[in-house]
């Protein structure tokens, strides 16, 4: 097959154990971003297996339907980037393993990595001393605060337990059903919404984003935190009310953010506020980005890609597509 791969900023793919499973397909690598429609089309005009590394690029109908050679879309996880209804509707197969009860622990642990930079300013400390002074402020410690988790996934479920050994107060939110589920597992359920922004000293946002989850922290919620407070989002930038960030850090309330995901990525722009705050530590979605990780993730959209050519395609999203579906 000739297989696609876009975005692999960093070639790293090719340096992966598992890149020896795409052998004897006809693979090309894009390593920079095209953003431009022609270009894309241009691109993979001939492609007939595409593979996405998460939502790096939005997969449209304006692109799909100038594909005529594409059959298979192979990725991994959720895959709000892609239009699902166009390509069942021009018969194209959609594979995406979703590995149900697999959390990514790469993302918890670079979330817990921001939590403890931004707690004891590491990067602003560390600039400090490169400029030839010494320390530049102070910190706080993590032991006797209180964390709050919005969102109780598998992966608010592994931050929540990284806060207990640090000896925090882990308070939960999230949607009914995982707030009765984290009160079963005996975890603290906040009493309130509004209350759990208030009394929370750090809160980690781990939600997906859908429909019902976008611009679910709004205004208001980041102004009820602490002038102390830090607020966390390693999930997506749009579970966030456009803007709101910016101007509650700039408001003081809450007094600082750690944050790696952006509305508009990748994030290029030196002069973005974000960048620009000494209270907020950003980095560019790196949550899952290691080589464990990806041996992990991309074994599983090689795997796919071999499935399908086999002619028995697996983690399949729209399986009403099979009875239709475009053929090599």
């Amino acid at each position: 097959m000739k297989v696609a791969i876009l975005d692999d900023y960093f070639d790293t793919l090719r340096t992966l154990a598992c890149f020896s499973k795409l052998d004897g397909h006809d693979v090309t690598v894009w390593n920079d971003h095209a953003s431009d429609l022609d270009e894309l089309a241009r691109r993979l005009h001939d492609t007939e297996a595409l593979v996405l590394i998460r939502e790096r690029t939005p997969i449209g109908a304006p692109l799909l339907e100038r594909l005529p050679n594409l059959v298979l879309i192979s990725q991994r996880s959720v895959y709000p980037h892609i239009d699902v209804a166009t390509c069942t509707r021009l018969g194209i197969v959609v594979a995406s393993d979703l590995h149900p009860g697999s959390a990514s622990y790469a993302t918890a642990e670079l979330t817990w990595g921001l939590i403890i930079s931004a707690m004891r300013r590491i990067p602003q400390q560390a600039t400090s001393l490169r400029a030839g002074h010494w320390q530049d402020s102070v910190g706080h410690s993590l032991r006797s605060k209180t964390l709050g988790i919005y969102g109780y996934g598998r992966l608010g479920q592994v931050v929540a337990d990284y806060g207990a050994a640090f000896g925090m107060n882990v308070v939960i939110w999230a949607s009914d059903a995982s707030r009765a589920r984290a009160a079963n597992e005996g975890r603290t359920v906040a009493s309130t919404r509004e209350g759990f922004f208030e009394e929370s000293d750090v809160i980690s946002l781990h939600l997906r984003l859908v429909d019902a989850t976008r611009n679910v922290v709004t205004r208001a919620d980041l102004g009820r935190m602490k002038t102390s407070a830090l607020f966390v989002n390693t999930s997506r930038a749009g579970l966030v009310e456009p803007l709101a960030l910016v101007d509650a850090l700039r408001a003081g309330r809450p007094g600082m953010a750690a944050v790696d995901v952006y509305e508009s990525e990748p994030l290029v722009d030196a002069k973005n506020p974000l960048l620009q705050m000494d209270n907020a530590v950003c980095t560019p979605h790196i949550g899952y980005v290691t080589s464990d990780e990806w041996e992990l993730h991309f074994s599983d959209v090689f795997d796919q890609i071999n499935e399908f050519a086999a002619g028995t395609p697996t983690n399949v999203v729209n399986p009403e597509v099979l009875t239709h579906r475009r053929r090599l």
